[in-house]
């Protein structure tokens, strides 16, 4: 086991298996526990014992509920980028190595996944969801844009579907999880322990039992129509306008949704989803992701997203800027590549 015991690490069988173990913080991810999965990860590449990965997590209540950025939050408060930048470099290139791991990984997400736990869960080869599921990028709400690879999951979703969940952060169960693309299979959580350990026995992902539908529907297949219509534009002025002029409760409660997020978050999310999905790969997902949050401390709305929903909790943001008044050139200028050295080395 490593010595941070957020994160449980272990061969068992056939499989390695990876845990989190912070339930009390609804297992939220921080950079060592990054670190410590990337490590194991590494490890277990080329051990010929190791046929596949499980990964999991302690607790009902979440699988990883997001990033543990109060220490980024701290650190940016007292005038120092390097810790957010270190902690965002590093995690995305962990979540790089989960997208592209030469041997099956099988990821387990229960009650809440939301932002770096998606990076984490949804980025295995074979992603379960439950019955408690509830997977969201909801980052556009704290100043902050979908990350950890989460724009290619989102850029790969049917339709306008993307756009609308990573702009609005709404959270979606089992049921909509498969159809945008955020799980694979559906399995009642009471049979998980069972099915982890034929996994651990056989160290063969076909053990997975498929095309078990759940007893909840999703909303999103009947919402599509609208979301398609609202959607569309080419950016956010066209998005609001064209929501308002629909007229529709849904357009309604989507715009209020989106007056409640950042602006220029919400902008910036939408160009990376499209900039994703013209080159729908895991690293340049994570290499334009980057571009924002390298920047996001200093120039976006993060600090003060972060000190309203989660350290004053007043849920009351002053944003910068409202969709109306948003200047364009301000979202060209946080997407712009990052300076020369600060490259993610997806090889390390």
């Amino acid at each position: 086991m490593m010595a941070n015991d957020w994160i449980l690490t272990r061969i068992e069988g056939r499989a390695g298996r990876i845990t989190f173990n912070r339930p009390a913080a609804l297992n939220a991810l921080d950079h060592d526990m990054a670190m410590a999965i990337e490590a194991a990860i590494d490890g277990w590449r080329d051990d010929p014992t190791v046929a596949l990965i499980v990964i999991d997590a302690v607790g009902e209540k979440a699988f990883c509920a997001g990033g543990d950025i109060a220490a980024v939050y701290r650190a940016g408060i007292a005038g120092d980028l390097r810790p957010g930048r270190d902690f965002w470099r590093d995690e995305y290139r962990m979540n790089a190595k989960i997208a592209e791991y030469p041997k099956p990984v099988v990821s387990f997400m229960q009650g809440f996944v939301m932002g770096g736990g998606v990076g984490v869960g949804g980025h295995a080869s074979q992603r379960i969801a439950g019955d408690t599921t509830q997977i969201a990028m909801p980052e556009t709400g704290i100043g902050l844009i979908p990350d950890v690879g989460g724009t290619l999951i989102l850029a790969r979703a049917p339709g306008r579907v993307g756009e609308y969940l990573g702009l609005t952060g709404g959270r979606i169960g089992a049921a909509d999880a498969l159809y945008a693309g955020f799980a694979d299979h559906y399995l009642p959580e009471a049979e998980w322990p069972g099915l982890i350990a034929r996994l651990v026995e056989t160290g063969d992902p076909g053990v997975i039992p498929r095309g078990l539908v759940p007893a909840a529907k999703g909303q999103l297949a009947d919402r599509r129509p609208q979301i398609e219509a609202g959607f569309g534009g080419r950016d956010i002025h066209e998005i609001v306008a064209s929501l308002e002029a629909a007229g529709t409760q849904f357009a309604a409660d989507t715009l209020k949704v989106l007056r409640r997020n950042s602006a220029l978050s919400l902008e910036a999310t939408l160009r990376l989803v499209r900039m994703t999905r013209a080159e729908p790969t895991i690293r340049a997902a994570l290499s334009n992701e980057f571009r924002f949050t390298f920047r996001a401390v200093e120039e976006a709305d993060f600090l003060e997203g972060v000190r309203a929903q989660i350290i004053d909790k007043d849920r009351n943001p002053q944003w910068k800027y409202s969709p109306e008044t948003l200047p364009m050139a301000e979202v060209t200028r946080l997407l712009a590549p990052v300076p020369s050295g600060w490259e993610i080395d997806f090889a390390a």
